[in-house]
């Protein structure tokens, strides 16, 4: 009997903590489903800040399930509609996005804009960066702007993104704030940036507009010399390169990245989608997956980030008036 008893106590001792270290499991993870939702197709920067961010949520238990859902067309737009047509349905979706959410609202590739949607939070972000080949006769940017400013023609920018897209609107912001003319860019467009760089390598264009952390990339293969970049301090990536600010050129960009729940999504579930991807960054699945990625950290949750979206959505829908893409 006492043997029964005692081996029956153990089964509910057992059977208590299991219960108690699922109830913990289970109060850890703040959210209980996430489905991401990725304007654009797999591989892209879209879909590995999506990923990688699914990926520390899960793995750190913040969130108990992710799933994703690639959905490409429109520039963007498609997903944008798709968001706003579900919203009913769609309380656990984040849809992942960056400052082509603006620059394409403002460009009427899509009649939505962030306005539409219910901003969540900044995550990451990519500096711009100027890069020449190696072996190019600029060792300072410098130098690169008194040719610019002697003959605009003389200089050709490559990058990967179309006319008045963000490739070329930085390198307008950054010879405006040097004191040249924005509008005289001469900007060779390539269908992305792999493509906009083997064009400048080649001698195609004296210097490529690309993202900072592709600049890194190939800059440490050795193949390019990285001559400044739009943080508004260096980066400890590459203490070596110079912010423009630094240079007396008063222009700063980031290509955010972050998330925007359904519109009419109530602000206690915005708050705790918010609250989550805050936490995130104290794990250490999130070193781990930044440093994989080479990401900044800008976080900048609900109010936050919606100034942040007005604020660069009139420096950008300025510069495109000034250059003539907007009316």
């Amino acid at each position: 009997m006492i043997a029964k008893f005692l081996s029956n106590k153990r089964s509910t001792l057992m059977a208590a903590a299991m219960v108690s270290c699922l109830g913990a499991g289970m109060a850890q993870a703040a959210v209980d489903e996430v489905h991401f939702l990725i304007p654009g197709g797999a591989g892209g920067g879209w879909d590995g800040t999506a990923r990688g961010t699914g990926e520390v949520l899960t793995k750190s238990g913040l969130v108990s399930t992710a799933s994703y859902e690639n959905m490409s067309g429109g520039g963007g737009g498609k997903a944008i509609a798709h968001l706003i047509e579900t919203a009913d349905q769609a309380k656990d979706t984040l849809m992942v996005n960056s400052t082509p959410i603006v620059i394409r609202s403002l460009s009427k590739v899509f009649p939505q804009s962030f306005r539409d949607l219910t901003p969540i939070a900044a995550t990451i972000g990519d500096y711009a960066a100027f890069v020449v080949p190696a072996n190019s006769k600029y060792q300072k940017f410098e130098e690169l702007v008194a040719d610019y400013k002697t003959n605009p023609r003389s200089v050709s920018v490559a990058g990967g993104s179309s006319r008045g897209g963000m490739d070329h609107l930085v390198a307008a912001m950054a010879f405006k704030a040097a004191g040249a003319d924005p509008r005289r860019v001469k900007y060779i467009a390539y269908d992305a940036g792999g493509k906009a760089m083997a064009g400048m390598l080649s001698g195609e264009t004296q210097v490529l507009s690309t993202g900072f952390s592709e600049a890194l990339a190939l800059a440490n293969a050795g193949e390019v010399r990285i001559l400044a970049m739009t943080g508004d301090e260096r980066s400890p990536a590459a203490a070596d390169v110079p912010t423009l600010k630094e240079l007396g050129y008063d222009a700063s960009f980031v290509n955010w990245r972050g998330f925007f729940g359904a519109p009419g999504l109530s602000e206690t579930q915005a708050d705790e989608f918010a609250s989550t991807l805050e936490k995130m960054y104290s794990t250490d699945e999130w070193s781990v997956v930044r440093d994989r990625n080479g990401w900044t950290e800008i976080f900048k949750p609900r109010a936050q980030f919606v100034s942040f979206l007005e604020q660069q959505e009139k420096v950008v829908g300025d510069l495109m008036r000034e250059l003539g893409f907007l009316q």
